[in-house]
């Protein structure tokens, strides 16, 4: 794979093989973010477990102190009061089953969280094989299948964000923007690492941080020391 010019020279900040502490990590990360947007920071993170066992699929969510700094959409599927509530909670889009029949129907997935209440649940169902492949899939473990919508939309819009392992044991969670003060990002890093900390399987045996990497969007990654952690 071929890089430009700025992928290059930022890969050259980073030391080969060697382990960054956390905050000496986010401030080289800032440094190698260096499109002409805004790039996200992103962890990407190898656990040592067997996805393929129930009991070790590590998923969980966090909200993150200082937010993730995207805009986040939320669509939720509700009816009576529990409408009226996401609405007055700030969602972008309410409905029941109508909602369902415009993804169906028009391919529409303007929205990037999607909350449903347990009631509305059969309409989703529906969808699910739509929703599911491009993780919208409402889910009580993710807190998106509830009667609180207020408090959903809330965490949602407050920088919530969703860690789940792929079949590979990795999984790809943003902590915040390049525009951050590395101090904010490192205190979203450690609220999401507290989190997956926490969320450890009491069946998985051996090492169980393998590797952890800080990337921004366009930029080159940078290895984290695990043991921090």
């Amino acid at each position: 794979m071929k890089h430009g010019k700025k992928y290059i020279d930022s890969k050259k900040l980073i030391e080969p093989n060697k382990h960054y502490d956390p905050a000496e990590a986010i401030a080289l990360v800032k440094q190698t973010g260096k499109a002409k947007f805004d790039e996200t920071v992103e962890l990407s993170l190898r656990l040592g477990v067997d996805p393929r066992h129930a009991d070790q699929q590590v998923r969980g969510t966090v909200v993150l102190p200082h937010g993730t700094g995207k805009t986040v959409r939320v669509l939720v599927f509700a009816k009576g009061e529990k409408a009226e509530e996401a609405r007055a909670a700030g969602a972008e889009y309410v409905g029941e089953a109508e909602l369902a029949d415009k993804i169906k129907n028009e391919n529409w997935f303007d929205f990037d969280v999607a909350v449903a209440t347990p009631d509305m649940m059969g309409v989703v169902g529906r969808i699910g094989r739509l929703l599911g492949p491009k993780g919208l899939m409402p889910n009580p473990k993710s807190g998106t299948v509830t009667n609180d919508v207020t408090k959903a939309i809330e965490d949602i819009k407050g920088g919530k964000v969703e860690y789940r392992v792929d079949k590979s044991s990795i999984a790809h969670v943003p902590i915040g923007k390049v525009s951050f003060e590395e101090e904010k990002l490192v205190e979203n890093l450690n609220a999401l690492m507290d989190a997956v900390v926490k969320a450890k399987p009491s069946s998985a045996k051996g090492t169980y941080l393998r590797s952890l990497y800080l990337s921004t969007t366009m930029g080159p990654s940078v290895r984290l020391n695990g043991l921090k952690y």
